[in-house]
């Protein structure tokens, strides 16, 4: 049993190693305007990938919900239903033209918030997304290990469940900040310091210096 429950621990403590690393880059980076830009970018091509496909055909495409969803979730407007008349328009074009159109409210964002204000806010975002979905990861990690053992009644192998569904579980955690993240920065306007520290205390609360503390 003993070597049971460090074997399960030991899956914990992996993932836990790649949040505190994610974590330190975070607070030890003096600019995470590119990591903030990198992760808008796979958030738009994914959401623009749910109603474009990749390799699609345009009877395939459902571009009034693509202008809804990036409207409702992102506050970006894009005409795509327009783009979609010119013959030569493909996926591709769309995916382009919708990141372009995210990046550049981002950066009219900044600009009337300022670099320094932005970044403050940004990584303070970030840091508090990332605590808040670590902690109730643990606590799906801790449900399924309790109930992992029953498994075996069903000739699988438990521990081998237990990985598999735990990195599932992890992999969705990823997701989940990412797209928090993503939409917060879409929604929030931020024009001073005392807006960064109001902003981030009311999204998610305070960040704690340990996150598997729970809140």
């Amino acid at each position: 049993i003993r070597k049971q429950l460090l074997e399960y621990d030991d899956v914990a403590n992996d993932q836990r190693r790649v949040i505190y690393q994610q974590r330190n880059e975070l607070v030890d980076s003096e600019d995470v305007g590119g990591m903030v830009r990198n992760m808008i970018r796979g958030e738009i091509e994914s959401l623009v990938r749910r109603y474009v496909p990749a390799e699609s055909v345009e009877e395939q495409w459902d571009l009034p919900g693509l202008e809804a969803a990036l409207a409702g979730e992102l506050q970006i407007h894009v005409a795509a239903q327009e783009w979609a008349k010119d013959s030569e328009v493909n996926e591709d074009t769309i995916r382009n033209r919708v990141v372009e159109a995210a990046v550049a409210s981002w950066t009219e964002r900044e600009a009337a918030a300022g670099a320094e204000v932005m970044r403050s806010f940004e990584r303070s975002l970030m840091l508090q997304t990332l605590d808040h979905h670590w902690r109730d990861h643990l606590a799906n990690l801790d449900h399924l290990r309790q109930g992992i053992h029953l498994r075996g009644y069903a000739q699988k192998q438990p521990k081998q469940e237990y990985k598999s569904e735990a990195f599932q579980l992890f992999s969705e955690m990823l997701d989940k900040v990412k797209g928090e993240v993503t939409t917060l920065l879409a929604r929030v306007q931020l024009r001073s310091e005392a807006e960064i520290a109001q902003a981030a205390e009311g999204l998610l609360g305070e960040t704690d210096t340990d996150p598997d503390t729970d809140a």
